[in-house]
């Protein structure tokens, strides 16, 4: 077995969170020895410190979560209760520089949305911006199917309106209302020749569950002698391997020179699914062998004696169910690798965060060039997983044992637990990756095309950047520059690089 492989299977080792009996008992100066029987009157409260203190990455560094906290039982009990609620504890328990730990409410809804599955319109926004004497949020793209594309809503479009109110400068917060309630009416419009033009009628929508197949759009576009393919990806899932592996198939066939992976609007996902497609993209790599690392995750001391996880490059798709989330086995489909690239192009956004900013390091760790066209990408160089309250499990199981959970409440946590290097142990992009050509998205409204239409302001740049041309930004002359005003709210969960339960099932066959 590879040495990476024996890193792997330490990812099984879990969280045991203790279950609590709901029983009272008094307890008195004579009758202390009942100290060691009292139990939260929070079991979940119980379950988020236990769970923060075995897989916490900033362990060490929150005094609350020292190893001695639960020693004293009496005072451990009153810790817990003394704040108002669990949520309230691990909001406590999180370190100073965290921003992406989450607690979650109901861990289906969660894992739901890792798989794809939301109740949405099926709009994304890309951002808000000013131009002229008006505000509006632009549409980055519509889910094919979803209620907002069969209203004809489509990329590029503009809201200015929600439910009967214009926004302006001091109300444009109504745009998150797209995330809050289940009909929305939207007025839209488009910037033609430097004038905004309002559609004639509002269109209302209502929200349904979709489920979004994150390989968006892909092509091959044949420019200048080079055939260059064109991915458009929205999210690292790993219930859409099987379509991602299909696009690089259509890529190695049409023989492509160079790929332009577009990230613009991809937050992020399965930290597996980024070593897959790393493993497409450079086939160069040797797959399987310990001296090819594409991530390489490292824990808090105390989760394991290696300290760390290592992702490898790959020569396989392992496939999971689209509604369960589980791993197919025997399934596997042999994965298409373009072994003929030099580098890599890549549109960002400051929306492109972790799993995506993921494929850059750890493309960078192992000598392929990468070049960013874009924005700023967000700085999120750390993984989560899931942890849930299973009493009753195996000590080894319990943090992915989801159907065996707490049957008493439907509560986990998404903390983050790793940091995230590449193969030359290099992890400085906590502040995010500066573009190598920067062009600001929408500093171009009238520039802002449909997906794999070469006169789409950020791609044009990209293809100028390929075949040599200049990748000066045409809003300069183009009279339509807005400026942000800021990033609406986002969806649950959409920043997050993490490794679900039964996720790394694979690696157990791999010996």
């Amino acid at each position: 077995m590879k040495n990476y492989l024996k890193k792997l299977t330490l990812v099984t080792l879990s969280v045991l969170a203790i279950g609590c009996s709901s029983d009272d008992v008094e307890v008195t100066q004579d009758n202390p020895a009942d100290v060691s029987a009292l139990e939260p009157e929070n079991e979940i409260s119980d379950f988020v410190w236990k769970a923060m203190n075995n897989w916490y990455f900033w362990q060490s560094s929150v005094n609350s979560l020292a190893d001695t906290r639960d020693d004293d039982r009496e005072a451990y009990v009153n810790y817990l209760n003394g704040f108002s609620s669990p949520e309230s504890l691990f909001n406590s328990l999180k370190f100073g520089a965290d921003d992406f730990s989450w607690y979650i409410d109901d861990i289906d809804t969660q894992l739901n949305a890792f798989r794809g599955i939301t109740t949405s319109y099926g709009i994304e926004i890309s951002t808000l911006v000013r131009y002229n004497d008006g505000i509006y949020a632009i549409v980055a793209y519509t889910v094919p199917g979803s209620p907002a594309a069969d209203a004809g809503i489509s990329r590029g479009d503009l809201i200015y309106k929600v439910d009967g109110e214009v926004m302006n400068d001091s109300n444009y917060r109504i745009i998150n209302k797209l995330f809050q309630q289940q009909t929305i009416s939207l007025g839209l419009g488009t910037i033609e020749n430097g004038a905004f033009t309002a559609k004639p009628e509002d269109v209302t929508i209502s929200s349904i569950q979709l489920s979004e197949n994150p390989v968006h759009y892909s092509s091959v576009i044949e420019e200048a002698g080079k055939k260059i393919g064109y991915l458009v990806y929205n999210g690292f899932r790993g219930t859409y391997h099987s379509e991602l592996n299909a696009v690089f198939g259509e890529f190695k066939a049409a023989g492509i020179d160079e790929l332009i992976l577009d990230l613009r609007y991809n937050g992020g996902g399965s930290v597996l699914t980024s070593a897959l497609l790393g493993s497409m993209i450079d086939g160069s790599q040797p797959a399987l062998q310990s001296n090819a690392i594409f991530a390489d995750l490292r824990y808090n001391e105390k989760r394991n004696p290696e300290n760390g996880l290592e992702f490898p490059f790959f020569d396989e798709v392992y496939l999971y169910d689209k509604i369960t989330g589980s791993y197919l086995e025997g399934q596997e489909e042999p994965m298409n690798r373009l072994d003929n690239l030099s580098r890599l192009i890549v549109l960002t956004t400051s929306r492109t965060a972790s799993a995506s900013e993921l494929i850059i390091n750890g493309l960078r760790g192992v000598g392929m060039e990468v070049v960013t066209v874009g924005d700023k990408t967000t700085g999120k160089n750390e993984a989560s997983i899931t942890l849930v309250d299973a009493p009753d499990t195996n000590p080894e199981e319990a943090w992915t044992d989801v159907e065996n959970r707490n049957p008493g409440h439907n509560v986990g946590l998404q903390p983050i637990v790793s940091r995230t290097f590449n193969g030359q142990g290099q992890s400085n992009y906590g502040d995010g990756f500066p573009p190598d050509v920067e062009f600001l998205e929408y500093s171009n409204l009238e520039g802002i095309k449909p997906f794999g239409d070469p006169n789409d302001q950020q791609l044009r740049t990209a293809l100028n950047y390929i075949t040599g041309l200049s990748a000066k930004s045409a809003a300069l002359d183009s009279g339509t520059a807005a400026f942000k005003v800021a990033t609406p709210q986002e969806r649950p969960f959409q920043k997050e690089m993490y490794i679900l339960p039964g996720e790394l099932t694979p690696f157990k066959n791999l010996k």
